[in-house]
């Protein structure tokens, strides 16, 4: 951690009063290198998967001599293999890590500050707030759609390892493991479908995620984007002074 000094009204992720601190290190190294991981798989894994759902067109010459839907496939199974494998090296860092690692992991709904501190996010998200709260961690509203995209990326492995399996066999150890979605979704083309769409949830969370990113670097005063490069989050009212 960097030397403290003094920085008005940081917040802890219950919304307390936390050190008065300029920089404080907030993500570790596994927990940047997951983020980077992820987003290019998922940048891998949108494309690939759009292709699949709706194919270009068909290349001219000897089929044959064409392997175009094999390449797209081949990519979309080995980013989905890294997205796997990443979220569960990214589970048990949440286990050793900080607190700040484990934070997205859990909601705790109990707490009524945190649950004061979603709405007041989400009016300050909608510019009906006059001044935003800082947070040395994710702040509530952040923290409450990390956890949304978690669990939709579990939702998308689970669904895209049991639409693997197809391919694999009954033998695999993918249909072992995954076989038990078909039971829910007797209907292959319905788990296609609830794949598909879960996709679209997540471009969308990674546009919005894109945009508040840089918003709250710009109008809140507090590093966001550096901050998953370096770990640091910096507070820069002070050094505006």
């Amino acid at each position: 951690m960097t030397e403290a000094t003094q920085v008005h009204g940081v917040l802890d992720s219950h919304g307390e009063k936390a050190a008065r601190l300029e920089s404080v290190y907030v993500y570790e190294a596994p927990v940047r290198l997951w983020h980077w991981i992820n987003a290019a798989a998922i940048v891998a894994l949108a494309t690939t998967g759009y292709f699949i759902a709706s194919p270009p067109p068909s290349t001219p010459g000897e089929a044959s001599a064409q392997f175009l839907m094999g390449y797209i496939r081949f990519a979309h199974f080995s980013a989905g293999y890294v997205l796997a494998v990443a979220l569960l090296m990214r589970i048990y860092w949440a286990f050793v890590g900080n607190e700040h690692a484990r934070q997205i992991f859990y909601l705790p709904v109990w707490d009524r500050k945190w649950l004061w501190g979603v709405l007041h996010e989400l009016r300050w998200y909608l510019f009906l707030a006059k001044a935003p709260k800082k947070y040395i961690g994710h702040n509530p509203l952040g923290h409450l759609v990390m956890h949304g995209f978690m669990l939709t990326l579990a939702f998308l492995i689970v669904t895209g390892f049991a639409l693997y399996s197809e391919g694999a066999g009954r033998d695999s150890w993918q249909y072992a493991l995954f076989g038990w979605v078909f039971s829910i979704w007797p209907n292959s083309q319905d788990v296609h479908t609830w794949h598909h769409l879960a996709m679209w949830g997540v471009v969308l969370f990674v546009i919005i995620h894109i945009y508040t990113a840089v918003r709250e670097d710009i109008v809140s005063r507090q590093s966001l984007i550096s901050s998953i490069i370096s770990g640091e989050r910096v507070f820069r009212d002070e050094a505006d002074k």
